[in-house]
């Protein structure tokens, strides 16, 4: 008689993840992503459950060598059967916008096969293979902020947001910059398993369970100053300064700028590529983020702190920009949470 198995009748069948390699791709976008679904199946074990079997695959399978030096040992993507497949996910490499047509033959491949499997997921610039085979047309993505004007300008059906950590749109997942390939991991691992699975896999891997799609990448200061913006560097720092002060408008920024409202307006969204009155926006809401992830204050006061004129307008703001309330905002990632 043959030996029964000890999982429940009820575990769910093993999840096939495949990894697309190809020459010169950033090995943390596939390493980080992968090793939260291995250690994900640590944990489904130790619960009696099946959990994730990984293939790492390549057009023609054989030694894929990274950006960084080291070879992967891939296996063909035409041994595999995508409709078996639970998870694709399709790395990013750093030169994707200088090298993507040499991958037409991947993309071909992605086009044709991608969304036989139940999701498709792209890491960081990933997101322009995906783009190429057709499979975000009409969909908002994510990818790293460095390369999101490339990716608008080049595809020009596709919404890029240039704030979000991870997007799903259906069965497509996009995500920004290198380690948020992390993020999207823990949320699909999340989605699969529940909580208290993923809780144990970011205590393992020493990450933070609590990042979600909508938390931006980087600050609205830094893309300012990685924009044409250097005009208004200091303007910048004088508003940050002021941020409290309720009278705080465009009228006056352009005033400290020393030029008339319609030059200020025209040339701040020219240089920055935001309107002066957006950019205000940010700058409070991200000012207001600080004091919550930080400061004991209530939100009423930290409203009144950061310019808004009541919690309304602050909640309207968090939720318009961030997809979450400020109270919501604050259990996830305030220090003392």
């Amino acid at each position: 008689m043959p030996a029964m198995s000890t999982l429940p009748a009820s575990t769910p069948a093993t999840r096939d993840v495949v990894f697309i390699a190809y020459p010169r791709m950033s090995l943390l976008d596939l390493s980080g992503a992968q090793t939260v679904f291995w250690a994900a199946s640590k944990a489904l074990a130790e619960r009696g459950q099946r959990g994730y079997q990984l293939h790492t695959a390549s057009l023609s399978g054989g030694l894929i060598h990274t950006v960084e030096g080291l070879a992967i040992d891939t296996r063909s993507l035409g041994t595999l059967d995508m409709a078996a497949q639970d998870t694709l996910v399709v790395p990013g490499a750093p030169d994707i916008c200088q090298t993507l047509d040499e991958h037409g033959e991947l993309t071909d491949w992605l086009h044709a096969h991608a969304q036989l499997a139940r999701r498709v997921v792209s890491v960081c610039s990933g997101a322009f293979l995906l783009a190429q085979a057709g499979l975000l047309d009409g969909y908002r993505a994510a990818t790293h902020w460095a390369m999101c004007d490339a990716l608008r300008e080049r595809f020009p059906a596709i919404e890029v947001d240039a704030d979000a950590i991870f997007i799903q749109q259906g069965n497509v997942w996009t995500s920004a910059g290198v380690t948020a390939g992390i993020d999207l991991a823990l949320a699909l691992v999340e989605a699969d398993a529940g909580h208290e699975v993923t809780l144990q896999v970011a205590r393992e891997l020493v990450v933070y369970i609590k990042r979600p799609g909508g938390q931006a990448q980087y600050s609205t200061l830094l893309q300012s100053q990685t924009r044409d913006g250097s005009l208004f560097d200091d303007l910048h720092l004088w508003v940050m300064d002021r941020l409290g002060d309720p009278q705080l408008s465009v009228e006056r920024l352009a005033e400290q700028a020393a030029m008339s409202l319609r030059n200020f307006t025209r040339v701040y969204k020219l240089r920055t590529g935001r309107t002066p009155s957006k950019a205000l926006e940010l700058f409070r809401l991200e000012a207001a983020k600080r004091l919550l992830e930080n400061s004991p204050h209530k939100i009423e006061r930290i409203a009144r702190l950061c310019g808004f004129s009541d919690e309304e307008h602050l909640r309207v703001c968090f939720q318009r920009h961030l997809s979450i309330s400020p109270r919501d905002y604050r259990s996830r990632f305030s220090r003392e949470g």
